[in-house]
């Protein structure tokens, strides 16, 4: 992957500040300040348990095995009392194993079939015997595992999860999908091409081994560039501290909306997820419509930046933006947008100028957010006391967590597809991987802070500070009812990292008037929706603040699926949301407050490694 050498970046502001967001501690002993700012502990025996499970994290790549034993031996003791929940497994076992024998010997009997979105057995050979019955075998396999790693009455809901998350990795590593001799596809292309697949697919692996001792991720050649052809919607950026860029997008048409929009992405991904290929860009599609858009390009942080905390990139991060673009259009109020995490702390922003009296925004867009953590989906099996223990000390040790780590965890919630299945295809069918937008993105990880992972994990995703009323901004607790500004939020279908239902959530918490779409596809490819997109439909409806409030099945019941691109209705609104009025496009930056334009867009940020 090919990028542009970033220009020089000026000089930058230092944003540390205290943290409004205390962590749990443990009784330690005494702790000293070293000259980078991160604590240590002074006793000898807490530094050498650190280092250990630190080393220990290494090995396992940041997975607690404290965690995972936990779960199975919870499972095992509940599982050992249950004698009537044993015989019924061993009577399915026995339905099952007889289903698969009528089925192999043409005495009929009802075919299983794979879940949805599974496509590894898409091949026409997979009708064909034997590789029908191995298909068979293993969607059988499949099925009874997940009956048999149901919760057991008394077990920790989190554990029987835990455990069949465990058990469904182990049956996609030996699904018969994955082996030359038990895949038809891999077989009819090795006739085909005379073994020329199995060529190409041996200098795949040996290229992608090289250059994971190197160090990195496999190199992928592609035509998209981050700067010409990715990033690439014209402007500048106006504002920069040590957190965060700040962009200016030019305008592309004579007049725009009043109120200008800003986008605050998460700071897990690159910004430009939504400004890939000129086709592909939200950023180039708002700007067309005739608004104003600045978007923030969070810095990747270092392990000198260790001690950046969630109230950071609150108050040096999302206010600090809001800030600038008031000062660069001081005469209106602005439309914020958050993306991912960038929704969650825009959330906890909007309270906390709610509760100040600061009304500064027109409305608040969240974009596959989360408010709410309790269903926060598949992410929670790696959450508990023990595996952030043990990340912390993983972080403790490098002063950040790593990339690899984050992008670990995000292949195993789709293992059998991203994992698997792409294995498949790069190293037994000979195939290059697809050359596209979001591709090069996925490749393009960030690092996070220590100190602000730790203060986001323990305070929001287990503890769920934040709408169970608990989560304090300057000492004083913030809540989203506070808020008065309309809402738009829009969940994805299929999405594994922020679950539409966990998203549907801050319904329930809030009591303005709330627009809540619900469009098809994942994290996110359902925010990648441009007009004119094949396959695409979405949901949509709005609750005012006199209506009750509707769990989310039967919202969805409720509204009917539309055909096309929630972009569409999303611009609309924001349209409605505004004034009315259309002025001439503002100047980039404001010199007179001291935002002149320091370089050209994507900025210097999107390019540190």
């Amino acid at each position: 992957m090919s990028k542009k050498t970033p220009p020089q970046s000026g000089a930058v502001v230092a944003a540390v500040a205290a943290p409004s967001l205390p962590v749990p501690t443990h009784a330690e002993p005494a702790a000293v300040g070293l000259p980078n700012g991160h604590l240590v502990t002074r006793a000898p025996d807490v530094m050498v348990d650190r280092a250990l499970r630190a080393l220990a994290a290494r090995v396992t790549n940041g997975t607690s095995p404290q965690a995972a034993s936990a779960a199975w031996a919870d499972y095992i003791a509940h599982l050992s009392r249950a004698p009537g929940h044993q015989m019924q497994l061993i009577r399915d076992a026995q339905q099952s194993y007889a289903r698969l024998m009528r089925q192999a010997f043409g005495l009929g009997g009802e075919e299983r079939v794979p879940h949805p979105g599974d496509h590894r057995f898409d091949h026409a050979g997979w009708e064909s015997p034997p590789f029908s019955f191995w298909k068979q075998g293993f969607l059988a396999a499949q099925d009874w595992w997940a009956e048999a790693t149901h919760e057991i009455r008394g077990m920790q809901p989190k554990n029987a999860q835990r455990v069949g998350f465990t058990v469904g990795q182990m049956l996609d590593m030996l699904a018969p999908s994955n082996f030359p001799l038990t895949n038809p596809e891999i077989i009819e292309r090795t006739l085909q091409t005379g073994g020329h697949n199995l060529i190409k697919g041996g200098e795949n692996f040996a290229a992608d081994m090289m250059q994971q001792v190197a160090g990195g991720e496999p190199d992928q050649k592609s035509s998209f560039e981050v700067g010409r052809n990715l990033a690439s919607t014209p402007g500048q950026v106006v504002f920069r501290n040590d957190l965060f860029e700040l962009i200016q997008y030019a305008a592309q048409t004579r007049t725009v909306q009043a109120e200008p929009i800003l986008i605050v992405p998460a700071w897990i991904m690159k910004y430009y997820i939504l400004d890939l290929s000129q086709t592909n860009s939200l950023i180039a599609y708002l700007v067309a419509q005739g608004f104003t858009v600045f978007a923030m390009s969070w810095c990747n942080p270092t392990a000198a930046q260790r001690d950046l905390s969630l109230d950071d990139y609150h108050k040096h991060g999302v206010m600090a933006a809001l800030d600038a673009v008031t000062k660069i259009v001081p005469a209106a109020k602005v439309h914020a947008c958050g993306y991912c995490l960038g929704g969650t702390i825009l959330s906890i922003a909007t309270a906390t100028m709610a509760r100040n009296k600061d009304d500064r925004l027109a409305s608040i867009t969240l974009l596959a957010a989360q408010t709410d953590f309790v269903e926060a989906g598949e992410l929670l099996l790696f959450i508990d006391d023990s595996q952030i223990a043990f990340l912390e000390d993983m972080m403790w040790e490098k002063g950040f967590l790593d990339e690899k780590q984050m992008s670990s965890a995000f292949r195993a919630l789709r293992a059998s597809d991203l994992v698997w299945s792409r294995a498949v295809r790069r190293y037994w069918l000979g195939e290059e991987e697809p050359d596209f937008d979001i591709a090069v993105w996925n490749a393009d990880g960030t690092r996070m802070p220590s100190r602000m992972h730790s203060e986001y994990l323990r305070g929001l995703f287990m503890e769920n500070r934040l709408t169970a009323g608990r989560f304090a901004v300057d000492g004083e607790v913030i809540a989203l009812r506070d808020i008065e500004v309309p809402f738009f939020v829009l969940g994805t279908e299929s999405d594994h990292i922020a679950p539409w239902r966990s998203v549907y959530k801050a319904a329930l918490f809030t009591d303005s008037e709330l627009t809540f779409a619900l469009t098809s596809g994942g994290h996110n490819g359902g925010i990648l929706s441009p007009p004119g997109s094949a396959h695409r439909h979405y949901r949509i409806g709005c609750r005012t603040r006199d209506d009750r409030y509707v769990d989310p099945e039967t919202w969805a019941r409720n509204h009917p699926a539309k055909e096309g691109s929630w972009w569409l209705d999303w611009a609309a609104w924001l349209t409605r949301k505004s004034t009315g009025s259309l002025v001439t496009p503002p100047a980039m930056g404001a010199k007179d407050a001291g935002l002149a334009p320091l370089c050209p867009a994507p900025g210097t940020y999107v390019f540190q490694k």
